[in-house]
């Protein structure tokens, strides 16, 4: 027994009395003091806030309400809408990337450029020009009035319609991302192979080009749906009160009733999910990578 403890002591010695370990040690030391100071403390903190009463003693009562009434009502919603924003997300970035993958390097680099600048703008201003652009006075709706389009003017704001619009705005440029360079990577000899064995376009797409590309298609929509769970500026302007998401909850908790232990909850449960959703991104993707790996073997 004392054998077994006394063998990995000694290789952590030697390890340590290695000069390039103990440079590793000393460059790593503040990455990882920014990390516990910045990112692992606030978490503890909301955690153990979530868990206190008012008294400062233990409790899960901010959990159930977290849980119950109207605040897993805005659950629902905030799952709801991340969810069309990610499906919507991806069927446009998928023909979009497709459309890019297929073009030639220069071309795909400025196409691409053009997909990323909008970002490089504030997320409020870009919200505010959907707002003017989806008005009832608004380009959208004037010009399907001047086209005479039946129901036209439409009510595009405040409402679900508003806000899925404007979040997979937002949440479109990582799936085009995403989704390109996987179809980059694809390689076009199989394709022209099936071809070569008579197969037409519809059988190649179907049975070689999107099984190719699935994971890709998992891990955008995924990362689309867990990155609109926490949105707030657009669905705060372009919703309305039946569109509150959990990060507007959260922030009318703290803000307007001062209850901190509350929000606390709503925070650990958002981050749950979020959690949840991002070690399934990490699983299709490791799946996508053992099939590709034997497809291709």
């Amino acid at each position: 027994m004392s054998v077994s403890l006394t063998l990995p002591t000694a290789r952590v010695r030697v390890a340590l009395a290695s000069r390039r370990t103990r440079y590793g040690l000393l460059t790593a030391a503040p990455v990882v003091l920014y990390l516990l100071v910045l990112f692992v403390y606030p978490i503890l903190g909301t955690l153990l806030l979530s868990l206190k009463d008012e008294h400062g003693g233990f409790t899960l009562q901010w959990y159930g309400d977290a849980l119950t009434g109207l605040n897993f009502d805005v659950l629902l919603t905030t799952l709801r809408i991340s969810a069309e924003t990610a499906l919507i997300s991806l069927v446009f970035g998928f023909l979009l990337a497709y459309a890019v993958s297929r073009l030639r390097p220069l071309w795909a680099g400025l196409v691409m450029v053009i997909v990323v600048a909008p970002h490089f703008i504030s997320a409020l201003v870009r919200t505010y020009g959907w707002i003017i652009m989806l008005g009832d006075f608004g380009v959208i709706n004037v010009v399907l009035t001047a086209l005479h389009v039946p129901g036209a003017p439409y009510q595009l704001l405040y409402n679900e319609i508003g806000v899925v619009i404007g979040t997979t705005y937002v949440m479109l440029p990582y799936t085009v991302l995403l989704l390109y360079g996987v179809m980059r990577g694809v390689d076009r000899r199989l394709l022209a192979a099936a071809a070569s064995m008579g197969a037409g376009r519809l059988v190649i797409f179907r049975r070689v080009y999107l099984p190719l590309v699935a994971p890709g298609l998992a891990s955008a929509g995924l990362l689309s749906f867990v990155l609109s769970l926490g949105y707030y500026i657009t669905p705060a302007l372009m919703g309305g009160p039946n569109q509150t998401m959990i990060a507007s909850l959260i922030n009318y908790q703290v803000m307007k009733d001062n209850q901190w232990n509350g929000a606390a909850a709503l925070g650990v449960v958002l981050l749950l999910i979020t959690f949840a959703g991002l070690l399934l991104a990490k699983l299709v993707g490791s799946l996508g990578t053992n099939a590709k790996q034997r497809s291709t073997s």
